[in-house]
């Protein structure tokens, strides 16, 4: 067999025994709320920190 080849028999009838009991419920710790931030600085001054922070690296020499 080359790569990539399978067996046709093994891909059909396939019967999985799940337990469902044993599951993740993903929705288990859902939370319904607000997010607030709370903070002086305009979004000018945010872009701009960011700006400095992602400078060149060239400001220690």
């Amino acid at each position: 067999m080359g790569f990539g080849s399978y067996d046709e028999s093994e891909q059909k009838d396939q019967d999985v025994d799940t337990d469902d009991d044993g599951a993740v419920n993903v929705h288990e710790h859902d939370h319904d709320g607000d997010v607030s931030i709370e903070g002086g600085a305009s979004t000018d001054d945010l872009v701009g920190r960011l700006s400095e922070m992602k400078g060149d690296g060239d400001d220690d020499e």
